[in-house]
């Protein structure tokens, strides 16, 4: 009988000492014979428990070949493979140091390299029981306790020196070793593993406290190839005075269960982790990175060359014959670098017909392979590179899971395994097409959203000025930078609008949303605001009318809901701009915003302000008034217009982005452009969460020479005259080609304004790269076009003047109307 360990106490124990006793004190190690081998044979470790088994001390033996202790030779041929097995048990026959013979039960466990050791560096650790730990008979006492104090599982029962006294069938059976080859040895003698050892720590506890102890642990057993999970129950065995006799450990087997939470908890990850991107590639990856290596040792992913295009909507059915075009989208392997991998991603491979992947793309169904069914063998044959890959890697099991959303075939999934020593089954096939399925949702997901994005941009590229008009009023340069991935395109712009008498329209807009409806959106606003500039409107009044259209869009949006004619946009329609009316001969700026942000000006000598502008409600809103800015620049200033994009980040406060955009601008650049993008690269993070617009402008001034200005009286007899002015000053600049149609201009100009308008009248020419003659009188009424008949004396003269010159308008002022008529320089008269 073992010798009795009190309740919770250990013997020994003195006042004060701590209750933990040394494992080593406990399991006495020397009542095992423990023995370590290299992989030649040679002796590297001997125990005292070796030494009394044998009788040769530690110093005699280690280093020397351990056949030597054997008592009869044993020909190479009919060793076992030991090289191959990751354990050996069974009986040897030794000889003792005095020379007689000694049959031993050995079991021979093969280690693997610990962390950091070479690969190749193997040993085996030989443990045998000593002797005197024979079986009791059934009346045992101990025995009789743990069958009325332990659960019905796979039991094994341990004395006090924590060595197997007892193991029942299903103990047996776990761990592939029978009770006699067990009896006498410690836990982590007969399961060479963390397992044994933390069972045992486990085991020392329960003797320590009296406290049962509960683990979960992960055991392969020998001759399997299945890692089975176990719950352990490890509780104290007393006798009817409460003395501890010893350990029962009580394991249940949990693998079913432990394996499918496994499988939940992949499913679960999966719904988390896929999809968190509107990126294919990006979607294709995490697939590949969730599954690899907690499913399969090597996944691919690869979708159809079909797909690129994401303007092109994806074929609806495969091809029913022939081979298939796929791009690798992504992969993963347990292997660093993934060295199993014959295609680098992006790269387009040829699969002919037949293959495993094709025949799952085709048939729509997921499929487990081995490498020599023929759908493996016979693609590998015709690749010899993929062929080589399979055999320097060993991959035994490969599963093809096709990629389907909402009925269009997008791709195919390769799971492989060739460290894994289990052969894919039903249950994985079942968790990869549950996986495969999430994410072709997701990657369908992703490239319909790719496909709007696409559109939108080109949309919206479109819409936007391809190329920025010529004028001499400023020199202009321009920026636009779509938002980032997850945002989608949204709704900026910006234009350049040349106006009559050298003067041109800066404008820049913001509308409210993401996608398609914004880009339309902006697309209506920009053309809106072109057809309100060429009516040369004065910036509030011209927002006063765009305020007018967007309430009027966002009514038929509203109304187009209704129907379910349009898509339902949250926050309807509603945006954001700034109009800006730069005079070169003047050098005065007028602007007006509707709710945009300021703009900023930085003055020849680099000093960097924020105009002080009226903020002025944004658009849709109706009824509020806007007001207008008028200020003096001067000439080579620099005017930078841009969108919220720009200065407002979620890291940072808008004022802190505006303090940055004036620093930017501030800074010496040799053009525009390079400003721009010097700007964009000093406010933008890498992937900016919105549109970005920016417009940047360095004012001209027209020199007074080029400017020529008469005053008209109201008199008939003053248009000779006027027209004798006008052929002088065209003589003076150079510009004699252009007499014959300027004295038409001005005559019929001048004489409808003393005709039909009322004084002061004025008469300007300006100088620029066209020819420009305005009139202005005090009238408020604007001249149209008419047909004038046969017999009239009047009426041919506005026609006139739109035959002869390149465009002509009429614009209102504060007090009264200016008309104008421009023609290009170099052109002779065309009257016929």
């Amino acid at each position: 009988m073992e010798q009795p360990i009190g309740t919770g106490t250990v013997p020994g124990a003195g006042p004060g000492r701590t209750a933990t006793r040394r494992l080593d004190a406990i399991v006495r190690e020397a009542l095992t014979a423990r023995v370590t081998l290299d992989e030649h044979g040679t002796v590297t470790a001997w125990n005292e428990g070796a030494e009394k088994l044998l009788g040769h001390p530690a110093a005699r033996i280690v280093g020397r070949p351990a056949a030597e202790l054997l008592a009869d030779p044993v020909p190479a041929h009919d060793l076992p493979p030991f090289a191959e097995l990751p354990r050996w048990n069974g009986e040897v026959t030794l000889r003792h140091r005095d020379g007689h013979r000694l049959s031993i039960r050995v079991i021979a466990h093969h280690r693997t390299p610990e962390t950091g050791a070479a690969a190749d560096v193997r040993e085996w650790l030989v443990v045998s029981p000593l002797a005197g730990l024979d079986r009791q008979p059934m009346d045992d006492p101990l025995v009789t306790w743990s069958f009325t104090q332990s659960p019905c599982c796979a039991l094994a029962l341990y004395d006090t020196h924590l060595r197997l006294r007892r193991a029942n069938t299903d103990m047996e059976r776990s761990v592939a070793l029978t009770e006699e080859e067990m009896r006498g040895l410690r836990v982590n003698e007969i399961v060479d593993n963390a397992a044994g050892d933390k069972a045992e720590r486990s085991m020392a506890r329960v003797l320590e406290t009296g406290e049962p102890q509960y683990d979960e642990n992960f055991l392969r057993a020998a001759g399997e190839t299945r890692e089975h999970a176990w719950s352990v129950s490890l509780s104290a065995l007393r006798d009817d005075d409460g003395t501890i006799r010893g350990v029962c450990l009580a394991a249940h087997d949990m693998t079913e269960q432990h394996w499918a939470r496994k499988r939940l908890q992949l499913i679960a990850e999966a719904g988390r982790r896929l999809g968190r991107t509107l990126d294919v590639t990006r979607t294709a990856q995490e697939l590949a990175d969730m599954t690899v290596p907690e499913l399969a040792d090597f996944v691919s992913v690869d979708l159809l060359a079909a797909l690129d295009d994401v303007l092109e909507r994806p074929p609806e059915a495969v091809a029913v014959d022939g081979p298939l075009l796929l791009r690798r989208a992504a992969h993963r392997s347990v292997l660093p670098g993934t060295p199993e991998a014959v295609v680098a991603p992006g790269e387009v491979d040829v699969y002919p017909q037949g293959s495993a992947p094709v025949e799952s793309l085709r048939s729509g169904r997921a499929m487990l392979h081995k490498v020599t069914d023929p759908a493996i063998s016979e693609w590998i044959a015709l690749d010899p590179l993929r062929a080589a890959r399979v055999r320097e890697f060993g991959i035994r099991s490969v599963m093809t899971v096709p990629l389907s959303a909402r009925g269009t075939t997008l791709g195919v999934a390769v799971f492989a395994r060739h460290r894994h020593p289990e052969l894919f089954g039903e249950d994985d096939l079942v968790l990869a097409e549950e996986l495969a399925a999430r994410a072709a949702v997701s990657i369908d997901n992703a490239r319909r959203y790719a496909r709007e994005r696409a559109t939108a941009v080109t949309l919206q590229r479109s819409l936007l000025p391809q190329r920025l008009p010529e004028q001499v009023a400023v020199e202009v340069a321009s920026r636009y930078l779509p938002a980032g991935a997850h945002a989608g395109v949204g709704g900026d712009w910006f234009d350049v609008v040349p106006l009559s008498g050298a003067r041109v329209a800066l404008v820049v807009g913001d509308v409210v949303g993401h996608g398609l409806h914004a880009s339309a959106t902006m697309g209506r606003m920009r053309t809106a605001v072109r057809t309100l500039a060429d009516m040369d409107l004065p910036p509030d009044e011209l927002l006063t009318h765009l305020d007018d259209l967007v309430s009027r869009l966002a009514g038929e949006d509203e109304g187009a809901r209704r129907t379910g004619w349009a898509p339902d946009t949250s926050g309807g329609v509603g945006a954001t701009c700034l109009y800006a009316v730069y005079d070169p001969v003047s050098r005065r700026c007028c602007l007006a915003r509707a709710g945009h942000p300021v703009p900023a000006v930085a003055a020849p000598d680099g000093t960097v302000e924020i105009l002080d502008l009226p903020a002025g409600p944004p658009l849709g809103l109706g009824g509020l008034p806007f007001e207008a800015v008028e200020l003096e620049l001067a000439e080579g200033s620099l005017l930078a217009l841009y969108t919220d994009g720009l200065i407002e980040s979620r890291e940072r406060d808008v004022d802190v982005g505006l303090r940055r955009l004036c620093q930017a601008l501030g800074r010496p650049a040799p053009s525009l452009d390079t400003l721009c993008d010097a700007v964009l690269a000093d406010l933008l993070p890498q992937r900016p969460v919105d549109d970005v617009a920016l417009l940047l402008a360095r004012t001209r001034a027209l020199d007074a020479s080029r400017v020529a200005t008469w005053e008209v009286p109201a008199d008939a007899s003053a248009v000779a005259q006027t027209r004798k002015d006008a052929v002088a000053q065209l003589e003076t600049w150079g510009l004699g080609d252009a007499a014959f149609i300027t004295e038409l201009v001005v005559s019929e100009l001048v004489t409808n304004a003393i005709r039909h308008a009322e004084p002061p009248i004025q008469l300007r020419l300006i100088h620029d790269n066209t020819l420009i003659c305005e009139v202005t009188d005090s009238s408020n009424t604007a001249p149209h076009l008419r047909r004038a008949r046969t017999y009239d004396e009047g009426g041919r003269g506005l026609l006139l003047v739109a035959q002869l010159t390149q465009r002509w308008g009429t614009r209102q002022g504060g007090k009264g109307k200016t008309i104008w008529a421009e023609q290009e320089l170099g052109r002779g008269p065309e009257l016929f």
